[in-house]
């Protein structure tokens, strides 16, 4: 599963992760910060996971950028709301590959065992089943609503969901289960675990997104907005609902946790491993 792992691979990963990085860094799809970032999570994928990390990281980060890219005049209308672009900073780069890469130094404990392998595979199936969904979403005829309740919000508001967002989810989730079948035995288990966990990662994404993550308010021209403390008005956003600290970044952390920890569990319940 994980290769013949060694220091010479692991100093020829970061040299790879680094040149990745700034080629990244260069095409404006990470700023200086997630550059760096990508460096150290990408050196620990490559030098670890070997093709098949690389493989899944390179399938997130490439499908992601492009989709962003893609569509970023369609999104020029929700940047009064989103703290972030499409740049991502470091943060960003470690709310989404962090926890895929300790899943990683932790298979070097158990390198006979493929469960630390689908937890990353399954953690990097949400963050990609997040990022489709939020990047194909705002094309959808059809308003978003709360995953909670129902209630229609504005494109772009933490945890709106609509039927195209949900399908590209689904897409996205779907992808990074085929590529993880190309590097392990357990062809339909991993298919199967990847690709739910995925799904369900990004759906609790949205749950925490509805229910917890903090939401702020610009009395200067009366929108509720991601960004604190100015909003893009240049206006003092306060605290209107959620838990202060649960930004968007904690809550894009905690859907791959939780899309690692399904996999993960799909496999040791249903299929006794």
């Amino acid at each position: 599963m994980w290769g013949e792992f060694s220091l010479i691979r692991l100093g020829l990963a970061f040299l790879l992760s680094s040149l990745i990085g700034w080629l990244a860094w260069q095409a404006q799809a990470l700023s200086k910060s997630g550059a760096l970032a990508a460096f150290l999570v990408g050196g620990v994928v490559f030098g670890v996971g070997g093709w098949g990390g690389a493989a899944v990281l390179l399938t997130f980060f490439i499908s992601s950028s492009l989709l962003s890219r893609a569509f970023a005049r369609q999104k020029e209308a929700l940047s009064s709301f989103v703290l972030k672009g499409s740049q991502r900073d470091a943060a960003q780069v470690f709310a989404n590959g962090g926890f895929g890469a300790l899943c990683l130094l932790a298979g070097l404990l158990f390198p006979d065992s493929p469960l630390p392998w689908l937890a990353f595979c399954g953690g990097f199936a949400a963050a990609n089943a997040d990022t489709w969904a939020t990047e194909l979403g705002v094309l959808s005829p059809l308003p978003p609503r709360l995953l909670t309740n129902g209630k229609l919000v504005p494109r772009g508001a933490s945890g709106g969901v609509t039927p195209l967002g949900l399908l590209a989810s689904l897409l996205g989730a779907i992808l990074i289960g085929v590529v993880s079948t190309l590097f392990t035995e357990q062809g339909l288990l991993t298919l199967f675990a990847v690709s739910l966990g995925g799904f369900v990662g990004s759906l609790f994404d949205s749950w925490l997104g509805a229910s917890f993550q903090a939401v702020y308010f610009c009395p200067q021209c009366q929108k509720e907005t991601e960004r604190h403390p100015r909003h893009s008005c240049g206006g003092l956003t306060h605290l209107q609902r959620g838990v202060k600290w649960l930004d968007n970044d904690a809550v894009n952390f905690a859907c791959t946790v939780l899309g690692g920890m399904v996999a993960l569990g799909i496999a040791v319940v249903s299929f006794g491993l």
